[in-house]
């Protein structure tokens, strides 16, 4: 079985309360909460590939780190109804503004979550372990490096 790698990011917020938030968007065909995220990109590193992905599918840009937070691995069922499984490399991204008009806004919803609620809101258990790992300190390092 061959492994797919995909890149995504994680938008993050730290709002004027001091929490953190997590912005999670569905998918188009299942309706699932999910991050944003795709292929690799040639002559784009991961986590630029990422921040692209973010602005396309969420509508946000803003400081992405270069360093992944984590992956998770996922199962992406193709047209033909047969299924990939996927690695995918999570890259931060501090969110500066949040567009209101962007390339899939008409086939997706977003949502800005706690980190355990996005931890409950996502099927995949690896990303669920992420999420639920969150918190501002980890991110602060990461994105600030």
């Amino acid at each position: 079985m061959s492994i797919h790698e995909q890149i995504a990011a994680l938008p993050v917020q730290i709002n004027d309360s001091g929490s953190l938030k997590v912005l999670l968007i569905t998918s188009r065909e299942t309706r699932r909460w999910v991050t944003p995220k795709g292929w690799p990109m040639k002559d784009k590193t991961p986590w630029e590939a990422a921040e692209i992905e973010a602005l396309e599918e969420a509508g946000v840009s803003g400081r992405v780190a270069s360093e992944q937070l984590g992956c998770f691995h996922y199962d992406k069922v193709l047209e033909d109804g047969s299924a990939l499984t996927c690695k995918v490399s999570v890259y931060p991204l501090l969110v500066e503004k949040l567009h209101k008009n962007w390339k899939e806004r008409s086939e997706r919803t977003r949502r800005w979550f706690s980190p355990r609620g996005a931890a409950k809101a996502v099927h995949e258990d690896e990303l669920k372990d992420l999420l639920s790992a969150l918190s501002k300190k980890v991110l602060k390092q990461t994105v600030e490096a």
